[in-house]
């Protein structure tokens, strides 16, 4: 990742599509996965990964890249199941990306909204700010690339899953932002 990338970033600076890590970038395998989503999607699912957090470029590529084999090689899955994924970096990491069905919140949600997971375990820690604006920026983005409607809903995993996730405190945060509906 170049240095203009992870300084923009900490200090929050430059355009809202501008963050985003790309697969060849955190060096993620091959995706075997190409059910399409209609565009523009309405929802947006927010989840963490229950897992280790990452705070550097280094760690939040290994640790997007330890998802991606636990979704392949233990759950079977075509590749990661998410379509982004957030680290305390500042960084968005594309997973499946805008354009590919995930695979986050079951057969109902997976085909009508994007999933975006924030790598960590956010049930009793807030996820950093550099974290949050990252996310922010990307909704942005969908936005202003055509992805998301203008007027899409946010919704936290538990929302719409009998789960835990996205964790009391980042579940919390979210409530916040402008496009969450319960």
């Amino acid at each position: 990742m170049s240095l203009a990338w992870t300084l923009l970033a900490l200090l929050g600076l430059g355009s809202a599509c501008n963050s985003v890590v790309s697969r060849s970038e955190w060096k993620a395998l091959p995706s075997k996965c190409s059910l399409p989503l209609k565009h523009p999607v309405r929802y947006v699912v927010i989840s963490h990964t229950a897992g280790s957090t990452c705070n550097s470029p280094d760690s939040c590529e290994q640790q997007a890249r330890n998802v991606q084999h636990y979704h392949r090689n233990t759950l079977g899955w075509c590749d990661v199941g998410y379509n982004f994924l957030v680290g305390e970096d500042g960084h968005v990491y594309e997973g499946r990306g805008w354009n590919i069905k995930g695979a986050h919140t079951g057969p109902t949600w997976n085909p009508i909204s994007i999933g975006i997971t924030f790598m960590g375990n956010y049930m009793k820690q807030v996820p950093s700010k550099r974290a949050l604006r990252a996310a922010l920026n990307l909704l942005e983005c969908g936005v202003d690339q055509g992805y998301l409607r203008s007027n899409y809903e946010v919704k936290g995993h538990r929302d719409v899953q009998n789960t835990l996730s996205p964790g009391d405190k980042l579940y919390e945060a979210i409530q916040h932002w402008q496009h969450y509906r319960e």
